[in-house]
C-alpha cells in the first residue's frame, strides 16, 4: 500500500471509550483536495479520503471519532460515529461509475488493516446509504460489493441460502439485516443499492442524485426476494 499522507483536520471528538466495531464507506463527487475543503466548510471530517489514483489521506486519527455518519442506524446501534471509522472515495458519479481498480485496490489493503486491527466483523462493512437510507445514495449502486466481500471485507450472499429461510415479510428481513425500517421504501432501495443494483435508477445530474435518494413509492418487487432472503441468511450465519 502506497504511503498515507497525514492532512489533518481539527473536526473530531473523543470516542468516550467506545470500541470501533465498524466501517462506513462514503464517496463524494468531489477530487481528494476538494473534498477536503468541501469538509472544512462544513465543518465536517472523515479518517480517510482514497482519491482515484489510489492515493490515501488521513484526516483523523482512529482513535478519534470523526464526523461523518451523521444520524444513522445499523443493527440496534444508532449514532455510529461513535463506533465507526470512515473512508470517503473520490467518485466523480457519486458511485454511478466503476470505480478505478487502483482506488479499490487501496481500499481492500487499508480496509483488511482496520478490519485486523480491531476485529471488525463482516456485517459492520457498511455503506453510507445502509446507515442513513432516508438521506444519503452513497458510495453508489456501481460499488464493488461482491468484490470486496470475496477479499473478507463486508458479505456477499449465496442464492441458494434464500430456500434455508421461510420468512417473507421485507421489513422483517431487511431490520435482520441490521437496516432501520422506520422508513421502508428507503432501507429497501438501500438494500438494492448495495445488493441488487439492476433495481437502482442510475441519475445523471449529482445534485439531483443527492436530492432524490430514493422513490417514495418504492417497494421490493417479487423476484427481488430470494435475494433479501439469502442476505438475512448470512448476515445471521456469519461469526
Amino acid at each position: 500500500m502506497s504511503k498515507i499522507i497525514q492532512h489533518p483536520l481539527p473536526f473530531w471528538e473523543e470516542r468516550e471509550n467506545a470500541p470501533i466495531e465498524m466501517l462506513v464507506l462514503h464517496c463524494s463527487a468531489h477530487t481528494p483536495l476538494e473534498m477536503i475543503g468541501v469538509l472544512s466548510e462544513r465543518r465536517l471530517s472523515a479518517h480517510y479520503i482514497i482519491g482515484e489514483d489510489g492515493q490515501i489521506l488521513q484526516l483523523v486519527p482512529e482513535e478519534k471519532r470523526a464526523w461523518h455518519a451523521g444520524e444513522s442506524f445499523w443493527r440496534g446501534k444508532k449514532m455510529l460515529n461513535r463506533y465507526s471509522i470512515g473512508i470517503e472515495l473520490s467518485s466523480l458519479s457519486m458511485g454511478q461509475a466503476a470505480y478505478p481498480a487502483t482506488q479499490i485496490k487501496a481500499l481492500s489493503n487499508l480496509c483488511r488493516q482496520i478490519m485486523a486491527r480491531y476485529g471488525i466483523r463482516p456485517q459492520n462493512v457498511v455503506a453510507h446509504s445502509d446507515v442513513a437510507p432516508t438521506r444519503k445514495p452513497d458510495p453508489g449502486m456501481a460499488f464493488p460489493w461482491q468484490k470486496l466481500a470475496d477479499k473478507g471485507i463486508g458479505l456477499w450472499y449465496d442464492l441458494t441460502d434464500a430456500a434455508k429461510v421461510a420468512e417473507d415479510d421485507v421489513a422483517v428481513l431487511l431490520a435482520q439485516i441490521g437496516y432501520d425500517v422506520s422508513d421502508l421504501a428507503a432501507a429497501s432501495y438501500a438494500f438494492c443499492r448495495h445488493f441488487a443494483p439492476q433495481y437502482v435508477q442510475k441519475i445523471g445530474d449529482i445534485d439531483t442524485l443527492i436530492e432524490n435518494v430514493y422513490p417514495a413509492d418504492f417497494a421490493l418487487s417479487a423476484e427481488c426476494l430470494p435475494i433479501l432472503q439469502a442476505c438475512a441468511w448470512k448476515y445471521n450465519h456469519i461469526k
